[in-house]
């Protein structure tokens, strides 16, 4: 299957379209890295504290932020997560201690942040632990149990908990909605309302990671990208010649520093799967490259009499119908990914989206004119061209 046949475009001839280009985004996304938004590492390369909130209502992200404001919170980051009918918030505060007190400080700043009309004197049944509520049915006391209060009000104080955070999916509207939670006894739902209230909000989870850990992981993905440079850089200079490795190793690089750069400009963080879509496009954009450098170095042995700008401009026009199919399909199933595949996999099919654009476009606008760039300048110093004729293996 072709979608080109017989095309003769002279992409050499646009090459200073293509390095104007390239020089714009990749100038723009630099200046974003070093003065603007610097890289927006995640919260899993620079550390923090993740507060996953479940609402009663759709969320207002303006809101929260507001209300965070007023509450003197800063550097926090609010993003959807889960399915939309979930209501679900990922709050990512600046917390970065890793001691049991932590967690409950980043649950503490939210709820602190949030709790905008809380009553006086009475404590949010959305977010009461296990022994506050047990606490307070021991004072109570509306079974008259006596000594044995403290194990059946825990029992009671759990059934509680159950109910909400299992059924009820964490948050609960109303306290009648204990009316028919299993083992809740109806006494104990009747002084509830008593020493509680119900807020439109529910914290369902705490998350750390210390900055040491952060660190590691900064540096261990910094090393899995330069060794997969490296690795193709010493693949390609072997199987073809150097200037074809360090050719892909720029273009690779550029492809990189491309796509970084666009998540600078957005402010859109850069998590482990966002690193993990970036070593897949380098692989991929590599992939690419080697296949127009192939078809260059077959055209070289049959074309020996021909300007090495003429046979890599036929060389991309052969395997141009080859890269359309391969990186449409591609794009079209990664762009399916960014647009239905949630929060969680947003930053991960960003990736994969910019990287697969730029990377066939630098296969065939920035890889193949270093050949005929360094080739020129070897001529121009009276040195023997190394891109022709092509050796034999």
């Amino acid at each position: 299957m072709e979608f080109f046949r017989n095309t003769n475009i002279d992409f050499l001839g646009k090459k200073w379209y293509f390095l104007a280009f390239s020089l714009i985004f990749s100038v723009a996304g630099l200046f974003s890295m070093l003065f603007w938004h610097h890289i927006p590492w995640g919260v899993d390369f620079r550390g923090g504290t993740l507060v996953y909130v479940k609402f009663s209502h759709t969320p207002d992200d303006n809101a929260i932020r507001a209300e965070m404001d007023r509450a003197g919170l800063r550097n926090f980051k609010i993003q959807r997560y889960g399915v939309p009918s979930n209501n679900e918030e990922l709050i990512d505060l600046d917390v970065r201690e890793t001691s049991e007190q932590a967690l409950d400080l980043g649950k503490l700043k939210i709820i602190q942040a949030l709790e905008t009309a809380a009553p006086a004197g009475k404590t949010d049944l959305n977010n009461a632990s296990n022994l506050t509520i047990k606490s307070y049915l021991i004072d109570k006391d509306p079974l008259h149990l006596g000594s044995d209060a403290d194990q059946k009000y825990g029992a009671q104080a759990q059934a509680i908990l159950d109910y909400r955070d299992k059924v009820q999916g964490g948050v609960l509207n109303s306290p009648d909605q204990l009316q028919s939670a299993p083992g809740v006894d109806p006494a104990v739902v009747a002084v509830l309302p008593d020493g509680f209230y119900l807020s439109d909000f529910g914290i369902r989870n705490v998350d750390i990671i210390g900055p040491q850990v952060g660190s590691q992981l900064r540096t261990q993905a910094g090393l899995a990208t330069l060794y997969s440079l490296l690795g193709m850089l010493v693949y390609l200079g072997f199987r073809f010649e150097w200037i074809y490795g360090i050719a892909a190793v720029v273009t690779v690089f550029h492809d990189t520093l491309i796509t970084v750069g666009a998540f600078s400009l957005t402010n859109t963080d850069i998590s482990l799967t966002v690193i993990a879509a970036i070593l897949t496009l380098i692989g991929y954009s590599n992939n690419d490259t080697i296949v127009v450098f192939d078809r260059i170095r077959e055209n070289i042995k049959l074309m020996r009499r021909e300007k090495l700008s003429d046979i890599v401009n036929r060389s991309i026009n052969q395997t141009l119908s080859r890269t359309i199919l391969t990186a449409g399909l591609t794009f079209l199933t990664v762009l399916a990914l960014f647009l239905f595949g949630g929060e969680v996999l947003r930053g991960f099919s960003l990736a994969l989206v910019i990287g697969i654009l730029i990377g066939t476009y630098s296969s065939i606008a920035i890889a193949a004119p270093i050949l005929v760039a360094y080739q020129d300048w070897r001529i121009e110093k009276g040195k023997r061209p190394v891109a022709m004729p092509g050796k034999a293996r």
